[in-house]
């Protein structure tokens, strides 16, 4: 099973629409997760319309329509594995810990909010994943998305993938 990990999309403020080769990985996943700061509806309802399915969290900069729309922590069984999706888990120090305590019941997390890629792992195995923004790359050298590879449950293949400067 092939996942699409994205955050902090932030159109139009941010980018006037999604990079193309996001839309062309989106069509190519099993399952899409955007861990939230969408910013516009259409860009979920056009995830929506490419994704064979999508599970999707609100952020900080969401408004009224997207709350109403996506839960703020999202959970969902794939391939064996136990996953979540929220926008903020705090501060980047004692990350692993908090998060450990916060989602006992998880193997994957998959958060958003820096814009900074992060792949780390909880005592106890919980597995961090922040794909940073393929939009805003604030402080970062590149906008980027990540895709994740599940077999047989167990979380496999992480690819980063850095998106040509605009």
């Amino acid at each position: 099973m092939r996942l699409l990990l994205l955050s902090d999309t932030h159109v139009p403020v941010r980018a006037e629409r999604l990079p193309a080769e996001l839309l062309s990985e989106a069509e190519r996943a099993d399952i899409v997760m955007h861990a939230g700061d969408w910013v516009d509806t259409p860009t979920l309802d056009l995830l929506e319309a490419r994704a064979r399915r999508l599970i999707g969290v609100f952020g900080n900069n969401d408004g009224p329509e997207l709350r109403e729309r996506l839960p703020e922590v999202a959970r969902a069984e794939l391939g064996g594995l136990r996953f979540g999706v929220v926008h903020e888990t705090g501060p980047a120090r004692g990350r692993e810990d908090h998060c450990a305590r916060r989602f006992p019941d998880l193997d994957v997390l998959v958060f958003g909010h820096s814009h900074i890629p992060w792949g780390t792992s909880a005592p106890g195995g919980l597995r961090l994943l922040n794909p940073g923004s393929p939009t805003d790359r604030r402080r970062q050298s590149y906008c980027t998305y990540m895709t994740l590879v599940v077999a047989d449950g167990v979380p496999g293949e992480v690819t980063l993938h850095r998106l040509p400067r605009r």
